[in-house]
Protein backbone atom coordinates (compact mmCIF):
# COMPACT_ATOMS: atom_id res chain seq x y z
CA UNK A 1 0.00 0.00 0.00
CA UNK A 2 1.42 3.10 -1.04
CA UNK A 3 0.63 5.81 1.51
CA UNK A 4 0.88 9.67 1.03
CA UNK A 5 1.17 11.44 4.53
CA UNK A 6 0.29 15.10 5.45
CA UNK A 7 1.26 16.87 8.65
CA UNK A 8 0.57 20.54 9.93
CA UNK A 9 -0.36 20.38 12.75
CA UNK A 10 1.80 23.10 14.23
CA UNK A 11 4.46 25.46 12.42
CA UNK A 12 5.91 22.49 9.89
CA UNK A 13 4.34 21.46 6.71
CA UNK A 14 5.74 17.87 5.98
CA UNK A 15 4.72 15.30 3.49
CA UNK A 16 5.85 12.18 2.56
CA UNK A 17 5.40 9.23 1.02
CA UNK A 18 5.46 5.74 2.77
CA UNK A 19 5.15 2.51 0.96
CA UNK A 20 4.36 -0.79 2.90
CA UNK A 21 6.60 -3.38 1.01
CA UNK A 22 9.48 -0.34 0.00
CA UNK A 23 9.48 1.66 2.78
CA UNK A 24 9.85 5.29 2.78
CA UNK A 25 9.73 6.64 -0.70
CA UNK A 26 10.05 10.18 0.42
CA UNK A 27 9.85 13.37 2.43
CA UNK A 28 10.08 17.00 2.48
CA UNK A 29 9.43 19.86 5.08
CA UNK A 30 9.44 23.02 5.41
CA UNK A 31 9.89 24.51 8.79
CA UNK A 32 8.04 28.24 9.60
CA UNK A 33 10.79 28.61 12.24
CA UNK A 34 11.86 32.24 10.47
CA UNK A 35 8.59 32.96 9.90
CA UNK A 36 7.74 32.93 13.89
CA UNK A 37 11.37 34.34 15.44
CA UNK A 38 10.33 37.56 15.49
CA UNK A 39 7.53 36.85 17.74
CA UNK A 40 9.04 34.39 20.15
CA UNK A 41 6.76 31.91 19.27
CA UNK A 42 4.40 30.26 16.89
CA UNK A 43 1.34 32.72 15.59
CA UNK A 44 -1.60 30.54 15.14
CA UNK A 45 -2.90 32.58 12.10
CA UNK A 46 0.25 33.20 10.31
CA UNK A 47 0.95 29.23 10.89
CA UNK A 48 -2.06 28.27 9.20
CA UNK A 49 -1.73 30.86 6.38
CA UNK A 50 1.32 29.87 5.50
CA UNK A 51 0.44 26.09 5.77
CA UNK A 52 -1.95 26.50 2.83
CA UNK A 53 0.68 28.15 0.95
CA UNK A 54 3.32 25.33 1.26
CA UNK A 55 0.96 22.52 1.16
CA UNK A 56 0.08 21.59 -2.27
CA UNK A 57 4.04 22.35 -4.03
CA UNK A 58 5.29 19.83 -1.37
CA UNK A 59 2.66 17.33 -2.08
CA UNK A 60 3.65 18.12 -5.50
CA UNK A 61 7.53 17.41 -4.89
CA UNK A 62 7.19 14.36 -2.74
CA UNK A 63 5.53 12.77 -5.35
CA UNK A 64 8.09 13.35 -8.09
CA UNK A 65 10.78 12.27 -6.01
CA UNK A 66 8.99 9.02 -5.02
CA UNK A 67 8.21 8.75 -8.88
CA UNK A 68 4.57 8.52 -8.20
CA UNK A 69 1.76 9.73 -9.21
CA UNK A 70 -1.59 10.74 -7.87
CA UNK A 71 -3.04 7.70 -9.56
CA UNK A 72 -0.51 5.46 -7.13
CA UNK A 73 -1.55 6.34 -4.74
CA UNK A 74 -3.83 3.79 -2.85
CA UNK A 75 -4.19 5.89 0.67
CA UNK A 76 -3.84 9.29 2.46
CA UNK A 77 -3.14 9.88 5.92
CA UNK A 78 -3.50 13.30 7.62
CA UNK A 79 -2.99 14.60 10.70
CA UNK A 80 -5.73 15.25 12.58
CA UNK A 81 -5.12 16.42 16.00
CA UNK A 82 -3.78 17.65 18.66
CA UNK A 83 -2.61 20.76 17.24
CA UNK A 84 -3.38 24.54 16.24
CA UNK A 85 -7.35 24.36 14.92
CA UNK A 86 -6.37 26.35 11.97
CA UNK A 87 -3.20 24.63 11.15
CA UNK A 88 -4.75 21.29 11.26
CA UNK A 89 -7.98 21.66 8.87
CA UNK A 90 -5.16 22.92 6.43
CA UNK A 91 -4.04 19.49 6.28
CA UNK A 92 -7.52 17.91 6.83
CA UNK A 93 -9.30 20.03 3.96
CA UNK A 94 -6.67 19.13 1.89
CA UNK A 95 -5.92 15.04 3.11
CA UNK A 96 -10.15 14.64 2.68
CA UNK A 97 -10.37 16.37 -0.47
CA UNK A 98 -7.45 14.40 -2.29
CA UNK A 99 -9.00 11.25 -0.89
CA UNK A 100 -12.77 11.90 -2.64
CA UNK A 101 -11.46 12.99 -5.68
CA UNK A 102 -9.10 9.99 -6.17
CA UNK A 103 -11.56 7.51 -5.13
CA UNK A 104 -9.01 5.84 -2.03
CA UNK A 105 -9.46 5.97 1.66
CA UNK A 106 -8.06 8.61 4.00
CA UNK A 107 -7.64 8.58 7.63
CA UNK A 108 -7.26 10.81 10.28
CA UNK A 109 -3.83 10.31 12.18
CA UNK A 110 -3.17 11.32 15.64
CA UNK A 111 -0.23 13.35 15.98
CA UNK A 112 1.45 11.76 19.23
CA UNK A 113 1.16 8.06 17.39
CA UNK A 114 3.09 9.60 14.83
CA UNK A 115 5.85 10.63 17.17
CA UNK A 116 5.39 7.23 19.11
CA UNK A 117 5.94 5.42 15.82
CA UNK A 118 8.60 7.00 14.23
CA UNK A 119 11.54 5.31 15.34
CA UNK A 120 10.06 2.27 13.42
CA UNK A 121 11.09 3.95 10.44
CA UNK A 122 14.69 3.13 11.64
CA UNK A 123 16.05 -0.10 10.14
CA UNK A 124 16.98 -1.33 13.56
CA UNK A 125 13.17 -0.11 14.87
CA UNK A 126 11.97 -1.38 18.72
CA UNK A 127 10.01 -4.83 18.59
CA UNK A 128 7.05 -4.54 20.65
CA UNK A 129 6.10 -4.59 23.77
CA UNK A 130 7.78 -1.24 25.23
CA UNK A 131 7.63 2.12 27.05
CA UNK A 132 7.80 5.62 25.46
CA UNK A 133 8.78 9.15 26.42
CA UNK A 134 6.89 11.06 24.41
CA UNK A 135 8.71 14.63 24.52
CA UNK A 136 6.85 17.12 21.92
CA UNK A 137 5.69 20.81 22.31
CA UNK A 138 3.06 20.49 24.45
CA UNK A 139 3.39 17.02 25.49
CA UNK A 140 5.34 15.39 28.18
CA UNK A 141 4.06 11.92 28.74
CA UNK A 142 5.06 8.17 29.44
CA UNK A 143 2.60 5.13 27.55
CA UNK A 144 2.85 1.72 28.10
CA UNK A 145 2.63 0.21 24.43
CA UNK A 146 1.90 -3.52 23.86
CA UNK A 147 0.87 -2.93 20.21
CA UNK A 148 0.46 -0.32 17.66
CA UNK A 149 -2.89 1.54 18.57
CA UNK A 150 -3.07 0.16 22.16
CA UNK A 151 -1.62 2.95 24.66
CA UNK A 152 -1.68 2.98 28.44
CA UNK A 153 -0.73 6.43 30.06
CA UNK A 154 1.34 6.27 32.63
CA UNK A 155 2.54 9.66 33.33
CA UNK A 156 2.35 12.78 32.39
CA UNK A 157 3.21 16.37 32.86
CA UNK A 158 0.92 18.53 35.31
CA UNK A 159 1.98 22.11 33.88
CA UNK A 160 4.30 23.36 31.10
CA UNK A 161 5.85 20.12 29.12
CA UNK A 162 9.26 19.87 28.87
CA UNK A 163 9.89 21.17 25.66
CA UNK A 164 7.76 24.26 26.68
CA UNK A 165 10.48 24.59 29.48
CA UNK A 166 13.33 24.97 27.27
CA UNK A 167 11.53 27.38 24.91
CA UNK A 168 10.59 29.74 27.85
CA UNK A 169 14.19 29.26 29.63
CA UNK A 170 15.98 30.06 26.00
CA UNK A 171 13.72 33.48 26.21
CA UNK A 172 15.09 34.43 29.63
CA UNK A 173 18.71 33.58 27.83
CA UNK A 174 17.98 35.69 25.49
CA UNK A 175 18.30 32.64 22.89
CA UNK A 176 16.44 32.49 19.67
CA UNK A 177 13.21 30.60 19.33
CA UNK A 178 12.75 27.67 19.31
CA UNK A 179 14.79 27.52 22.65
CA UNK A 180 15.60 23.81 22.74
CA UNK A 181 18.66 23.06 20.53
CA UNK A 182 20.09 26.74 21.40
CA UNK A 183 19.76 25.66 25.13
CA UNK A 184 21.43 22.64 24.17
CA UNK A 185 24.14 24.10 22.13
CA UNK A 186 24.90 27.23 25.12
CA UNK A 187 24.77 24.38 27.83
CA UNK A 188 27.76 22.60 26.41
CA UNK A 189 30.37 25.70 27.22
CA UNK A 190 28.71 25.71 30.74
CA UNK A 191 30.51 25.28 33.67
CA UNK A 192 29.16 21.88 35.53
CA UNK A 193 28.44 22.04 39.24
CA UNK A 194 28.43 25.50 39.46
CA UNK A 195 24.28 25.81 39.97
CA UNK A 196 22.28 22.77 41.33
CA UNK A 197 18.79 23.26 39.85
CA UNK A 198 15.93 21.08 41.53
CA UNK A 199 14.73 17.50 39.62
CA UNK A 200 11.66 18.37 40.12
CA UNK A 201 8.73 15.61 41.80
CA UNK A 202 11.49 13.08 41.82
CA UNK A 203 11.36 13.16 45.84
CA UNK A 204 7.90 11.61 45.74
CA UNK A 205 6.66 8.06 44.02
CA UNK A 206 5.13 8.40 40.90
CA UNK A 207 5.22 9.11 37.55
CA UNK A 208 4.00 12.55 36.19
CA UNK A 209 6.02 15.40 35.39
CA UNK A 210 6.05 19.13 36.77
CA UNK A 211 8.27 21.76 34.83
CA UNK A 212 6.51 25.29 36.33
CA UNK A 213 8.42 24.95 39.58
CA UNK A 214 11.90 24.99 37.53
CA UNK A 215 11.59 27.35 35.04
CA UNK A 216 10.92 29.59 38.18
CA UNK A 217 13.74 28.61 39.67
CA UNK A 218 15.52 29.12 36.36
CA UNK A 219 14.21 32.73 36.26
CA UNK A 220 14.93 33.62 39.94
CA UNK A 221 18.98 31.84 39.43
CA UNK A 222 18.95 34.50 36.07
CA UNK A 223 17.64 37.57 38.23
CA UNK A 224 19.89 36.93 41.17
CA UNK A 225 22.95 37.17 38.54
CA UNK A 226 22.20 39.89 36.45
CA UNK A 227 23.85 42.97 36.55
CA UNK A 228 23.07 46.49 35.73
CA UNK A 229 20.49 44.64 33.32
CA UNK A 230 22.99 42.22 31.90
CA UNK A 231 23.84 38.51 32.24
CA UNK A 232 27.53 37.80 31.23
CA UNK A 233 27.77 35.07 28.43
CA UNK A 234 29.78 32.31 30.97
CA UNK A 235 26.54 32.65 33.73
CA UNK A 236 24.34 32.02 30.64
CA UNK A 237 26.35 28.96 29.44
CA UNK A 238 26.52 27.74 33.31
CA UNK A 239 22.53 27.97 33.93
CA UNK A 240 21.59 26.16 30.64
CA UNK A 241 24.14 23.51 31.91
CA UNK A 242 21.93 23.51 35.04
CA UNK A 243 18.51 23.66 33.80
CA UNK A 244 19.22 20.94 30.87
CA UNK A 245 20.76 18.78 33.16
CA UNK A 246 18.00 19.22 35.40
CA UNK A 247 15.28 17.77 32.88
CA UNK A 248 17.43 15.59 31.88
CA UNK A 249 18.06 14.20 34.90
CA UNK A 250 14.55 13.97 35.79
CA UNK A 251 13.28 12.13 32.87
CA UNK A 252 16.05 9.61 33.19
CA UNK A 253 14.79 8.94 36.82
CA UNK A 254 11.39 8.66 35.67
CA UNK A 255 11.88 6.40 32.99
CA UNK A 256 13.63 3.93 35.12
CA UNK A 257 10.49 3.87 37.47
CA UNK A 258 8.52 3.38 34.20
CA UNK A 259 11.12 0.44 33.74
CA UNK A 260 9.70 -0.54 37.16
CA UNK A 261 6.33 -0.19 36.70
CA UNK A 262 5.20 -1.70 33.43
CA UNK A 263 8.22 -4.46 33.87
CA UNK A 264 9.32 -3.37 30.06
CA UNK A 265 12.99 -3.29 29.55
CA UNK A 266 12.03 -1.48 26.08
CA UNK A 267 11.88 2.37 25.80
CA UNK A 268 11.57 4.33 23.16
CA UNK A 269 11.93 8.42 22.92
CA UNK A 270 10.46 10.59 20.24
CA UNK A 271 9.54 13.86 19.78
CA UNK A 272 11.15 17.04 19.36
CA UNK A 273 13.63 17.07 22.92
CA UNK A 274 14.61 13.54 21.50
CA UNK A 275 16.98 14.98 19.37
CA UNK A 276 18.68 16.58 22.98
CA UNK A 277 21.93 14.21 23.00
CA UNK A 278 22.39 15.12 26.61
CA UNK A 279 19.33 12.95 26.81
CA UNK A 280 20.00 10.11 24.74
CA UNK A 281 23.19 9.96 26.08
CA UNK A 282 21.65 9.70 29.69
CA UNK A 283 19.06 7.25 28.79
CA UNK A 284 21.15 4.96 27.13
CA UNK A 285 23.55 4.59 30.32
CA UNK A 286 20.31 4.31 32.14
CA UNK A 287 18.64 1.05 30.10
CA UNK A 288 21.84 -0.39 29.61
CA UNK A 289 22.11 -0.46 33.39
CA UNK A 290 18.89 -1.76 33.59
CA UNK A 291 19.32 -4.58 31.15
CA UNK A 292 17.24 -2.76 28.35
CA UNK A 293 17.10 -1.22 24.79
CA UNK A 294 16.83 2.47 23.90
CA UNK A 295 15.17 3.54 20.56
CA UNK A 296 14.89 6.88 18.74
CA UNK A 297 13.65 8.55 15.64
CA UNK A 298 16.46 9.54 13.21
CA UNK A 299 17.26 13.43 14.08
CA UNK A 300 15.26 14.25 11.10
CA UNK A 301 12.09 12.44 12.31
CA UNK A 302 12.61 13.97 15.85
CA UNK A 303 10.74 16.93 14.76
CA UNK A 304 7.12 17.26 13.27
CA UNK A 305 7.55 15.34 9.97
CA UNK A 306 5.40 13.60 7.29
CA UNK A 307 7.08 10.59 6.91
CA UNK A 308 5.66 9.46 10.80
CA UNK A 309 1.79 10.35 9.75
CA UNK A 310 2.64 8.18 6.51
CA UNK A 311 3.50 5.18 8.22
CA UNK A 312 1.32 5.62 11.17
CA UNK A 313 -1.82 6.16 8.58
CA UNK A 314 -0.86 3.33 6.67
CA UNK A 315 -0.56 0.83 9.58
CA UNK A 316 -4.21 1.71 10.75
CA UNK A 317 -5.28 1.89 6.59
CA UNK A 318 -3.86 -1.59 6.42
CA UNK A 319 -6.15 -2.26 9.15
CA UNK A 320 -9.37 -1.41 7.13
CA UNK A 321 -9.80 1.68 9.68
CA UNK A 322 -10.65 4.68 7.24
CA UNK A 323 -12.37 7.85 7.27
CA UNK A 324 -16.38 8.73 7.16
CA UNK A 325 -16.91 11.94 5.04
CA UNK A 326 -16.41 14.17 7.66
CA UNK A 327 -13.10 16.25 7.76
CA UNK A 328 -11.76 15.91 11.41
CA UNK A 329 -9.42 18.05 13.51
CA UNK A 330 -9.36 17.88 17.08
CA UNK A 331 -6.89 20.41 18.31
CA UNK A 332 -7.56 17.86 21.87
CA UNK A 333 -7.48 14.64 21.15
CA UNK A 334 -6.18 11.65 24.16
CA UNK A 335 -4.13 8.92 22.89
CA UNK A 336 -5.99 6.57 25.36
CA UNK A 337 -8.87 6.55 22.92
CA UNK A 338 -7.73 5.29 20.20
CA UNK A 339 -8.97 2.58 18.49
CA UNK A 340 -6.98 -0.42 18.34
CA UNK A 341 -4.98 -2.04 15.26
CA UNK A 342 -5.68 -5.57 14.10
Amino acid sequence: MIVLGIETSCDETGVAVYDSERGLLADALYSQVTLHQQYGGVVPELASRDHIRKTLPLIREVLDEAGCALGDLDGLAYTAGPGLAGALLVGASVGRSLGMTLGIPTIGVHHMEGHLLAPLLEANGPEFPFVALLVSGGHTQLVEVPQIGSYKLIGESLDDAAGEAFDKVAKMLGLPYPGGPHVARLAESGTPGRFDFPRPMTNRPGLDFSFSGLKTYTLNTVAEHTVDGLLNEQTKADIAWAFQEAVVDTMVIKCRRAFEHSGMKRLVIAGGVSANMRLREKLAHMAKAEGGELHYPGFAFCTDNGAMIAYAGCMRLLAGQQDDLSILARPRWNLETLPKVG
